[in-house]
């Protein structure tokens, strides 16, 4: 994917000097073009030239008429303060090549000018949403690994005879002279004079940044860790300038953050600002005529914003909270319908106002110590509350029917999702970083399979509430292998559902409390933790006392009426995640049930009432037949 380029000479001077002179309006497309020039020159130059000898001279060749192209870019750009001292610098670059001055030294200069040149012309080297190299691999799958093969030594079967030949992308001392960005620039403009085409048409900015991260980390460790580097250094050094400046070791950490970027940690304000600045880059790439790369923006700065503040938020204004939500969601359904500039912008200005009216109420140097409190009691007891419920519906229902034996898979099950969200948590946060995206999908795609599963229980309840032979098919199909796992199975979803993100919950509310109310924080927790219990004691205790049919009955409704509020909640965590739209309807909502005013999660829930209503109306049938008969 990115060959050294041996015939780029005679081929880009003339498309550079055409851009200079009539199609360089762009003065960003044009610094874009001049960094990337300069990027080439100080990742090849040095294997060029060795102890003021030339090693390789075509590509010492190269480097002159690079410089010559560069120097065209840099005059054709609009007058800007520094634009001279520019123009002087690409000079001694060309002066420190012409004498053949060692290979790290131009390559210093190179780098050096081409951060002069970004903070001149207000060029961003930093990516809007944080790259995921996740996304990035099967995009090198399909357009790269042709060329330049599965493991990028650019030994791919299409590479073969080509001249220049494919890039080594593992060749470490070359990808340490070329920053994220780099890679990034030159996914976007390619190669000209070689088989490396543009994917600007083909790869949004977003693609181009995760696939840019996916190809730094050949050259990487990935076992490497330590402290979170921010993203804007990450995308715009060079590890050698880091393996210069602060050792090895820093090096080592920097390729590894750069092939799979940390997710910054952030207060409540930090995040509030998050989600109004990717806003904004929102808008700004609808305008540019970008619609796709507008909505990726509008779900990111949700989901790596405001999402994060959301339960704090609810504790101290719900309807707040709620407004906000409704704005942002309205905002990004206007892009995904293509509506005007005008009304869209109308729209970010309306959520932007409800995002301040959010920002106030979070903000302050912490929480107080009953809000932590109390904001640590209501996200356990929340996100806990279904859970609980299903667990102690199906403990009830074993203990009642005399299952003792298949108890211990339930409480397998359980301890196991606790384990699991606990281990996912700690893989997010120390080997890979999971986005709000992955957060919502997970939970998505659980919530509508706990929705199948206690629908599927609850009505296979109701069915044996009269059967006579109850025990024995118990015995029969349930106390086996496959009875167990299905229970243990359920009562797996049921808690690993939402454990994750109560721990990611947890994190936002420990920073916006400060350590002046961690304990307030621990103390709500154990509170919910006991009520929780409580809770589920209770139910247990009661059901003892309830016989056998009403009990069966009770348990039914319980489970059927889950059913519908993971169909609410599956929906809706899809919607977060920007794999459905919203419709706003008129209609009352309340969170705690899965109800919402919109017509998707409406849908849901009057899809999974249809089912126990067809599911319930067949076993009435089969009972009056059977009166019947």
């Amino acid at each position: 994917m990115f060959p050294i380029p041996r015939l780029l000479s005679w081929l880009l001077m003339p498309l550079m000097l055409v851009c200079s002179f009539g199609l360089m309006a762009d003065q960003t497309e044009g610094a874009a073009q001049a960094l990337h020039l300069l990027s080439y020159i100080g990742a090849d130059y040095p294997a060029t030239v060795v102890d003021g000898k030339v090693i390789d001279a075509s590509e010492y060749r190269e480097q002159i008429e690079f410089l010559g192209a560069l120097q065209a870019l840099i005059v054709a750009l609009p007058a800007r303060d520094g634009q001279k001292e520019l123009e002087q610098g690409v000079a001694s670059l060309h002066q420190a090549v012409e004498g053949k001055q060692d290979g790290a030294s131009v390559a210093r200069q190179a780098r050096q000018l081409a951060t002069r040149l970004a903070a001149t012309y207000e060029v961003s080297q930093a990516p809007l949403i944080t790259p995921d190299p996740a996304r990035g691999a099967p995009l090198y799958a399909q357009h790269c690994s042709v060329c330049h093969g599965d493991t990028g030594a650019g030994d791919g079967p299409a590479g073969m005879g080509l001249e220049p030949p494919p890039a080594n992308l593992r060749d470490q001392a070359r990808m340490d002279r070329m920053s994220l960005y780099d890679l990034y620039n030159t996914l976007g403009l390619g190669v000209e004079g070689t088989d490396m085409p543009a994917f600007a048409d083909q790869l949004d900015d977003r693609q181009r940044w995760d696939l840019a991260s996916y190809i730094a980390g050949f050259s990487a460790d990935p076992s490497v860790k330590g402290k979170a580097i921010p993203l804007g250094e990450l995308a715009g050094r060079t590890p050698e300038e880091v393996g210069i400046s602060q050792g090895a070791a820093a090096q080592a950490l920097f390729r590894a953050q750069r092939a799979q970027p940390p997710i910054q940690q952030r207060g409540p304000s930090e995040l509030i600002a998050h989600t109004r600045s990717t806003l904004e880059q929102s808008l700004k790439a609808y305008r540019d005529g970008d619609a796709d790369q507008a909505y990726d923006l509008s779900v990111a700065a949700y989901l790596e914003g405001f999402e994060l503040v959301e339960s704090s938020l609810d504790n101290l204004d719900a309807v707040q909270r709620k407004t906000t939500e409704r704005a942002l969601m309205a905002y990004r359904q206007a892009l995904q319908d293509r509506q005007s500039v005008g009304q869209v912008a109308q729209l970010l200005e309306h959520a932007k106002a409800e995002l301040e009216k959010s920002a106030e109420l979070l903000g302050g140097d912490g929480l107080s110590g009953s809000l932590s409190f109390i904001s640590s009691l209501l996200i356990l007891l929340r996100e806990g509350l279904e859970a609980i419920l299903v667990l102690a519906a199906i403990l009830a229902f074993l203990r009642k029917t005399g299952q003792e034996s298949a108890v211990r898979s339930v409480h397998v099950g359980w301890g196991l999702a606790i384990v699991a969200g606990f281990a996912t948590w700690a893989v997010a946060a120390f080997l890979i970083d999971v986005g709000g995206a992955q957060r919502e999908l997970m939970e998505g795609f659980t919530a509508l399979f706990a929705c199948v599963m206690v629908l599927w229980l609850g009505v296979w309840m109701h069915d044996r509430r009269h059967a006579a032979a109850w025990q024995s098919y118990i015995k029969e199909h349930l106390l086996g292998s496959s009875g167990r796992f299905g229970f243990a199975t359920l009562a797996f979803f049921s808690v690993y559902r939402e454990l994750f993100e109560v721990i990611l919950f947890y994190e936002t509310l420990w920073l916006q409390a400060g350590p002046a109310g961690h304990g307030m924080v621990i103390a709500g927790a154990v509170s919910a933790l006991v009520l929780l219990v409580g809770l589920a004691w209770v139910i247990l205790r009661g059901s003892a006392k309830l016989p056998l049919g009403t009990f069966f009955t009770a348990n039914a409704i319980l489970l059927c009426a889950l059913s519908v509020v993971f169909a609410g909640h599956g929906v809706a965590a899809l919607q977060e995640a920007g794999v459905l739209g919203t419709r706003p309807v008129p209609f009352f909502e309340f969170d705690w049930l899965g109800i919402h005013p919109d017509a998707y999660t409406l849908s849901a829930q009057g899809l999974a009432l249809l089912a126990i209503a067809a599911l319930y109306g067949r076993s009435w049938l089969r009972e009056r037949d059977a009166v019947q008969a």
